[in-house]
């Protein structure tokens, strides 16, 4: 397999998000990070584990965004919340976050919930369209044949590296590949859906500088968190 053949056999569409430096619109299919304004009528911002008010992480109206992965086909609204006492490990983050998903809209309302322990700042999203995102090499998401054929091809004389002819996106995004700070994990059968990184803007920082990372089960829907950090 040639370079060409290569990068197009790995790369990934993504919806990118830049937070802020324009006015919202506050529209009903507007994305945000660092609040969630919309609710079906009898749900408010969930409790973790430790008896307090989740964080308002953010929400996502899928049918405005250039592009979403498969797995989200149906669903049209994403809401997201997130204890604000994060452990080391992900792992025992059990009952301290909450995705919930929407197909119909049409019987949601807009609650502007107050909440006293809330660390982020809000801010709108404005979508781009990125066309081709790679992922980083070490457990990213290559094959163990992906990464050989790389390597033959830098062997040749190619390239000098391999981040040389790829691009990686690491900020807030929909689709694509996870931005692992460490070695990545395999999270299989669960696939990645999107992230939300670190982001000084927003007053959020995952640990040190990390990112929080959700997978969704392809055939029973349920959602699995992960992050490392620097």
């Amino acid at each position: 397999m040639n370079l060409p053949e290569l990068l197009k056999d790995v790369s990934k569409q993504c919806t990118s998000f830049d937070v802020g430096g324009f006015r919202p619109t506050n529209e009903l299919n507007e994305s945000w990070l660092g609040r969630v304004s919309i609710y079906a009528p009898d749900e408010g911002v969930p409790i973790d584990k430790h008896g307090n008010p989740m964080m308002q992480l953010g929400q996502f109206y899928l049918s405005s965004l250039p592009f979403i992965p498969s797995s989200l086909s149906g669903i049209s609204l994403l809401t997201v919340f997130m204890s604000d006492q994060l452990e080391g490990d992900s792992e025992q983050m059990d009952d301290c976050w909450l995705i919930r998903e929407y197909s119909d809209t049409t019987a949601l309302v807009t609650k502007e919930l107050h909440q006293d322990n809330l660390k982020l700042k809000a801010f709108p999203l404005k979508p781009q369209l990125i066309d081709s995102d790679y992922p980083v090499w070490d457990g990213g998401g290559l094959s163990s044949e992906q990464e050989d054929a790389f390597l033959n091809l830098e062997d040749d004389g190619e390239f000098d590296s391999y981040y040389d002819v790829t691009t990686h996106c690491y900020t807030h995004k929909i689709g694509g590949y996870p931005s692992f700070c460490q070695s990545g994990v395999d999270m299989h059968p669960y696939e990645f859906v999107f992230q939300v990184s670190s982001d000084a803007k927003l007053q959020l920082n995952v640990i040190d500088s990390g990112s929080f990372t959700f997978w969704r089960h392809p055939d029973n829907g349920s959602w699995k968190l992960y992050y490392d950090f620097h």
